[in-house]
């Protein structure tokens, strides 16, 4: 599988936003994740980092 969690990064702490995310687009305002079973959230944060080894997507505010 491809998919990713999503986090929240907040100095040392990461907080989980959504798991098996498949796509990640990018918006003036922020980001829409959405993972495999359809669901959607969408979050005004930018992308941090990936680290697709260990299958995360860090966001910052």
């Amino acid at each position: 599988m491809c998919e990713a969690n999503a986090y929240l990064v907040e100095g040392e702490k990461e907080q989980l936003i959504m798991e098996s995310v498949d796509t990640v687009e990018p918006d003036e305002e922020g980001l829409r994740l959405v993972n495999i079973f359809g669901e959607q959230k969408f979050i005004k944060a930018r992308i941090h980092s990936l680290s697709l080894v260990d299958h995360k997507i860090l966001l910052k505010l």
